[in-house]
């Protein structure tokens, strides 16, 4: 069959990869694609925001299936318009989507379904916000609504800093996103991340991960689009998973079905998990950039099987078939992410590493000039690896890192550091 993917980035290039596993996959294009994807597949440019272009290109060169990766395009309606014209799309209409693309949508569902979250106000003043922090005090988590490519979110600890990220949200920092405000309260654990497929009806879990938010070893520093991912969590047992899909997941299904806006797609439930109970974080309506990574470096070939019966409605005739191993992702940014930065900066090293099933380079942020890989974004490289636990993983991911020669490239050397410590 002939396959598109949406999107430029890591998360798509391991996309790629696994979909290129399969003997189902003849033709496959990626839009935009990246120069680490045009390696292994066509890449073509794409507006993948705009509906009618999308549906337009997939007709021109006979698309059996469409995977939509990043939010952007789901949120504008993409997966709507492809379904519309009788194309087969992995991903939420655009209604559904909003259990990412709005933060208080996501609080309403959970406050109508029962769903363990924490409390929450949404504010559309900067003032009567002002007002309510120094009323009740901090930490507090402050969110921008809508979407702010992972970065909307900020910790305050102290009422300056809460103060501080209103202010900013509602100044357009985070643009249209910021113009309105959730505040939520402070919710103690540990966080990790579900990943479920959905179709409509049956829900079929594929996986659990934990990413690195902030920027500096020890999770230290400003939050960033995440910096790495190992898979499995071992804090999300066996126990907490059927916690959270009992508790979570599965109302909020019945609830966007109870509403006329079934879910279609991952569904990706970022929890925080204390003395063993999983509360809601956040959802996203993608698979995670950089936890994808290590997920699909795990399940290989059956991603496609997987997701295409979640596009046709058979995920209740499917089972995921996972081996007993670790993997873990470590994201290379550009010196001065999240903040600015200069792209250009020459990779050298790449084509000395391995590629195959236990150890891959997916391209993030990169271009190809002049024969050079350059960086061209922020987050650039996910080097990734798999082992049959998460230090061998750790060791080989590494090892991998230390071939790359890369002077204007930055990233952590302690990715998988709790998990590997609760194992020592």
């Amino acid at each position: 069959m002939n396959i598109l993917i949406l999107g430029g980035g890591g998360r798509e290039h391991s996309l790629a990869w696994a979909a290129m596993q399969n003997p189902k996959c003849d033709r496959l294009i990626v839009a935009p694609g990246n120069a680490g994807i045009a390696a292994i597949a066509e890449c073509a440019a794409l507006d993948i925001v705009d509906g009618t272009r999308v549906v337009e290109f997939a007709v021109i060169n006979s698309i059996d299936f469409v995977i939509v990766g990043p939010e952007a395009p789901l949120a504008a309606g993409v997966a709507d318009a492809l379904r519309a014209a009788g194309i087969l799309c992995f991903g939420p209409s655009a209604a559904a989507a909003r259990l990412e693309t709005s933060k208080k949508f996501t609080k309403e569902v959970c406050d109508a379904a029962g769903i363990p979250t924490a409390m929450w106000c949404s504010f559309t003043d900067a003032a009567a916000a002002r007002d309510y922090i120094e009323a009740v005090g901090t930490p507090r988590v402050i969110k921008a609504d809508g979407l702010a490519a992972g970065k909307g979110v900020v910790v305050a600890m102290d009422d300056a800093a809460a103060l501080s990220a209103i202010d900013e949200m509602f100044a357009g920092a985070f643009g249209d996103a910021g113009a309105e405000v959730v505040i939520e309260d402070f919710m103690e654990g540990e966080e990790a991340s579900f990943f479920v497929l959905c179709d409509g009806e049956t829900v079929l879990p594929i996986g659990t991960a934990q990413d690195h938010k902030r920027i500096g070893e020890g999770d230290t520093g400003p939050n960033t689009g995440g910096m790495g991912a190992y898979s499995p969590a071992p804090i999300l047992t066996e126990r907490v998973a059927e916690a959270a899909l009992r508790e979570i997941i599965r109302p909020t299904v019945a609830e966007m079905a109870r509403r006329g806006t079934p879910y279609q797609g991952v569904l990706y439930a970022g929890l925080m998990i204390e003395d063993g109970a999983p509360s809601l974080v956040e959802y996203n309506v993608r698979f995670g950039d950089p936890e994808c990574q290590a997920l699909m470096m795990r399940l290989g070939a059956q991603a496609l099987d997987l997701m295409l019966a979640c596009a046709e409605g058979r995920l209740g005739e499917m089972q995921v078939n996972w081996a007993d191993d670790h993997a873990i992702c470590v994201v290379m940014a550009t010196k001065g992410y999240p903040g600015a930065y200069e792209t250009g900066s020459t990779i050298a090293g790449l084509e000395t590493l391995p590629e195959d099933s236990h150890h891959m380079v997916f391209h993030a942020g990169t271009a190809k000039r002049d024969g050079r890989i350059v960086a061209n974004g922020g987050r650039v490289l996910n080097v990734t690896a798999r082992g049959a636990d998460l230090a061998e993983a750790h060791s080989r991911v590494y090892a991998m890192i230390d071939r790359i020669d890369w002077p204007g490239g930055i990233w952590r050397r302690d990715i998988g550091w709790r998990a590997l410590g609760s194992s020592e």
